[in-house]
């Protein structure tokens, strides 16, 4: 059943569960060809009303701090593998009490921190963020291998054994990148960090793996990690892709409010804002595609900006070409707006915070969560 647009209201971040499943049966036939753990990063999609969905094919969960990792206790029922760039000691019990894994970024923290570990029931598995150097990745804001990086150990700070009570090592240098991204990464890292991987128990590769994507090349990825198995046969291999679980599952279903125009420029203003609600599109860039637009301005065609409702003089994308011209009420769908675009979004500007809803072949629209003054206002005090 196709999703019925006039019954959704605007704005709102829309799932469909039939595309989730379809990608996380694609991310288990993964895990079990190769042999691996995948878990899902929370950084990328933390929707947790769809966590019973989810564990029906994967069961872990990758945190980024006390939050994500009490998230991951509480509504994914599991203990998180935690890293972040730096953790403070008022949140580090709570930390403790909800992950299974936790990884450092710095020798110092690994230092500080790890007598309260050694200290802990029951045991957990301690890890070390390394930096291999290398990355395929163009847009600097998402490049954790630039030099002078805040982001894992280099090969030439550590000596010929790692510190005691380091179990694994973990290394994230992609972002939505392909399998063969994956095979110059694993080059570097062996180069960098083989000497030490018969020290530990197990290796976390990190995210970017955008193993749902339709050209990613599924068997190289599978290939790879199985020929790296084999050659490190002692060791656990972890997966912890975020937008692989959410890509192309949903839309950011919006309404024209406005029609603006400025020396032969027409904008339609929007109830959304691309500062507050879609914030990559603005800092990658991308232009998002738009459904029913055509993605370029084509002449002789109806063409317009997209402009945000913030006060911001850049919330605005363009230009689309659509096969009429738009006005006030038109609902404007931006495709593929699940992934790293819910968890990044704000109320700047006091702008309504769209609501969150989820449409399956059963039971068609349900509304899961709306949001009104008394959220802004929460987060002001």
């Amino acid at each position: 059943m196709a999703v019925d647009f006039s019954k959704i209201p605007t704005p709102c971040y829309l799932i469909e569960e039939e595309l989730l499943r379809k990608n996380l049966s694609l991310i288990q036939s993964v895990k079990e060809a190769a042999g691996i753990s995948i878990i899902l990063a929370f950084k990328g999609f933390s929707m947790w009303r769809t966590f019973p969905i989810i564990r029906e094919y994967i069961s872990g969960a990758a945190a980024s701090g006390a939050y994500e990792a009490k998230l991951a206790a509480g509504e994914m029922k599991t203990l998180a593998h935690t890293y972040s760039p730096a953790f403070h000691e008022k949140d580090f019990r709570e930390v403790m009490d909800n992950s299974s894994h936790i990884t450092f970024n710095s020798l110092t923290q690994l230092e500080r921190f790890l007598p309260l570990i050694n200290n802990y029931s029951p045991k957990i598995s301690v890890g070390l963020r390394v930096n291999p150097e290398f990355s395929e990745v163009e847009t600097a804001l998402y490049n954790p291998c630039a030099p002078g990086a805040r982001l894992g150990v280099i090969a030439s700070q550590l000596g010929e054994k790692l510190p005691e009570g380091v179990e694994g090592l973990h290394f994230h240098t992609l972002c939505e990148s392909g399998a063969g991204d994956l095979v110059k990464t694993l080059d570097a890292f062996e180069s960098k960090f083989g000497k030490f991987l018969n020290q530990i128990k197990w290796v976390n590769m990190g995210g970017g793996h955008l193993m749902t994507r339709s050209d990613y090349d599924i068997q190289l990825l599978i290939n790879t990690l199985k020929s790296f198995r084999q050659r490190w046969h002692n060791l656990e291999v972890i997966l912890e892709p975020g937008s692989a679980f959410a890509w192309q599952t949903g839309v950011l279903v919006s309404e024209v409010v406005d029609i603006v125009e400025n020396k032969g420029i027409k904008t339609a203003i929007l109830n959304v804002s691309f500062t507050a609600h879609m914030p990559d599109c603005l800092e990658m860039p991308y232009k998002p595609r738009i459904r029913g637009a055509f993605q370029e301005p084509v002449i002789g065609k109806p063409t317009y900006r997209m402009g945000g409702n913030s006060c911001l003089a850049g919330d605005y994308m363009g230009d689309w070409s659509f096969e009429s011209e738009l006005k006030p009420g038109d609902k404007i769908i931006f495709e593929d707006m699940i992934h790293y675009t819910m968890v990044k979004t704000t109320m700047f500007n006091g702008v309504p915070h769209p609501s969150i809803g989820i449409w399956n072949e059963t039971d068609g629209f349900s509304l899961l969560r709306s949001f009104g003054y008394s959220d802004y206002k929460s987060r002001m005090a």
